[in-house]
């Protein structure tokens, strides 16, 4: 969520930002409107009350001047002030409610280093590192993966419906050896592992900015007012929610493991072969509360170190930073790592690294204080994925497919999956 004080001062540059996002000023329009509004009605309550008070005290100085009457009369010029103050701070709530809605419908406001563009095809490439296999030089996972016996996609719909993996034999176990990989990679890099819930509750999901952004996208209980987790940004980032944390205790950085689930809602005939668009998945999860002033830099570290798994996948790999109209809601600015997929064809988005500067800070309460006597700031928020495990897994099967039909396990890997092929 932005600041209110931003839309105050500088409505126009508001707009002129989240246009660059595509978003329209509807919202910042009706805020203006409303605070307006809430301005007058707050100053025509805090009169009324200042007359009810100063009133009083004149009531109780007339009757201790034994002025029974003046008392009575100037307790009739107050009467109708009780209702007044009551409308008034009814009316208030109304439009503080309506400004509180709106707000969470602005998107953060892009940093000024992103680059315009209309969609994914205008995001440029930041960096690349390896040598891509041409397209179609292999298989497409799925057929290697139903060969090996990897994974069964007809009996994971049986389970659960389409878009449900069920992993069996040596690609369970790949699954397991890759989550123990990641997770080593991220603590040795720093970060303190933690294993949270992964239901979540609504103040959680709006925390992050899934709701009422991406509400759509997820699963529902509905009759215990929970949500399956979409990623682990959301039960991770809300452990500090509503807290004041001491400066000497940033930047904070976290890496979880959890499956994640999502709806794919709008999404059908994309990309629905094989282990490419899925509805629930695994992940380790790169969850940083950083200082303001250092956010940027830490930015460019949480994309190194997604960046630094791919690499000890001997995946050749390239960056991305996200355009305007690919950045994304609640980030300020991102960066895509992706892995090539030679049997589909394409490149595959395995790693989303981004900055929400104090968009979800906001939202979530969660400050800093730089001394024991200073107004608490709110900090920064980062999140990447440390990384994805479905695309991964399938551009692994095909880049590392062996003439002779087994896959090579890449060096780093081989002590978790306790083997070097999978044949």
């Amino acid at each position: 969520m932005i600041s209110i004080q931003l839309i105050r001062d500088d409505p126009q540059a508001v707009k002129a930002a989240i246009a660059r996002k595509g978003e329209g000023p509807e919202a910042v329009d009706r805020i203006l409107v409303a605070d307006g509004r809430r301005r007058e009605v707050l100053a025509r309550a805090d009169a009324a009350k200042h007359e009810r008070n100063s009133g009083s005290k004149e009531v109780g100085d007339l009757l201790r001047a034994g002025d029974a009457a003046g008392a009575d009369a100037r307790k009739a010029s107050l009467a109708g002030l009780g209702e007044t103050i009551a409308a008034a701070d009814a009316e208030l709530a109304e439009l503080e409610a309506a400004i509180a809605t709106d707000l969470l419908l602005i998107p953060n406001l892009p940093d000024s280093a992103v680059p315009d563009g209309n969609g994914p095809n205008d995001n440029p490439v930041i960096r690349s590192r390896g040598t891509p296999l041409g397209a179609g030089s292999t298989p497409p996972h799925w057929e290697i993966g139903e060969r090996l016996g990897l994974f069964d996609l007809e009996r994971g719909a049986k389970i659960s419906g389409s878009g449900f993996v069920l992993y069996t034999g040596a690609g369970a176990r790949l699954v397991r050896a890759l989550i123990g990989l990641f997770l080593d990679m991220a603590t040795q890099a720093g970060y303190s592992e933690v294993w949270p819930p992964v239901l979540v509750n609504e103040a959680s999901a709006r925390g992050t900015g899934q709701i009422p952004d991406k509400e759509a996208q997820m699963y529902a209980v509905e009759r215990d007012g929970l949500y399956l987790a979409p990623t682990a940004e959301v039960p991770v980032t809300n452990i500090h929610r509503d807290e004041i944390l001491a400066l000497n205790a940033l930047p904070i950085r976290y890496a979880a493991y959890t499956p994640c689930f999502r709806r794919e809602a709008g999404a059908a005939g994309k990309d629905t072969r094989g282990l490419l668009r899925v509805h629930q998945f695994d992940k380790v999860e790169l969850v940083k509360f950083v200082h303001p002033e250092t956010s940027a830099a830490e930015l460019e570290s949480l994309t190194a170190d997604g960046e630094r798994v791919l690499t000890a996948l001997e995946l050749p790999h390239r960056t991305i930073e996200r355009c305007t109209a690919d950045v994304g809601f609640a980030q300020a600015r991102g960066y895509d790592i992706e892995a090539f997929s030679p049997g589909v064809g394409k490149w595959l988005e395995i790693s989303s690294c981004s900055n929400y500067t104090d968009f979800q800070a906001r939202r979530m309460n969660v400050r800093y204080r730089s001394a024991a006597d200073a107004r608490p700031e709110l900090v920064h928020t980062l999140n990447g994925s440390g990384v994805a495990l479905p695309r991964t897994i399938a551009a692994l099967l095909e880049h590392h497919l062996q003439a002779d039909g087994t896959v090579a396990i890449p060096v780093a890997l081989r002590p978790y999956f306790g083997s070097d092929a999978i044949s």
